[in-house]
């Protein structure tokens, strides 16, 4: 199955000059979901895994599945204000602006093996901030893993001390 024929192509959104890569097609394909979920947990063979990162909103779904698959707890980052408890948090640069992420302070626990999951690896600024505050909770960041790659980019190089897989590539 050919997971880029379920990824809706948007231009100029969420601004002008953004060609957005829409994943709700592949949401609502549950063949498409499993086959995306099988190639994710592929790259992850033979990895000890203990917690899951999601990365809000869309690092969500299949950092959930993943977790699932994997029987691991799950861990949202989220935007700032969101989560109820003590968090620390980290700032990062996006393609079309900046932002925050944070993450309870309590969600890892030092030597914590930990998988972070995303939609997009777009510019790296997004998978920067949360290996940061993986890092500063003393976790070690097993995968950084991603639905997608934007490879013209060149998000990977933030990153780049770190295992890196994807889906798909563009």
């Amino acid at each position: 199955m050919a997971l880029e024929n379920h990824i809706r192509i948007i231009d100029n959104f969420p601004k002008e000059g953004i060609v957005f890569k829409d994943i709700t097609p592949l949401l609502l394909n549950p063949d498409a979901r499993k086959e995306c979920l099988n190639i994710l947990l592929e790259g992850l063979k033979d990895k000890k895994i203990d917690k899951v990162i999601g990365v809000e909103s869309r690092g969500f779904f299949f950092g959930m599945l993943l977790a699932e698959a994997l029987n691991v707890g799950f861990i949202p980052v989220r935007k700032p204000n969101k989560l109820p408890f003590t968090t620390i948090s980290a700032s990062y640069d996006l393609e079309y602006g900046s932002d925050r992420l944070e993450i309870h302070t309590d969600a890892i626990q030092k030597g914590d093996r930990v998988l972070i999951h995303d939609d997009v690896l777009a510019t790296g600024g997004t998978a920067k901030a949360v290996c940061e505050l993986v890092e500063q909770l003393g976790g070690e960041i097993v995968q950084v893993n991603f639905l997608m790659e934007l490879t013209f980019l060149n998000g990977k190089e933030k990153i780049k001390n770190h295992d890196v897989f994807a889906a798909l590539t563009y």
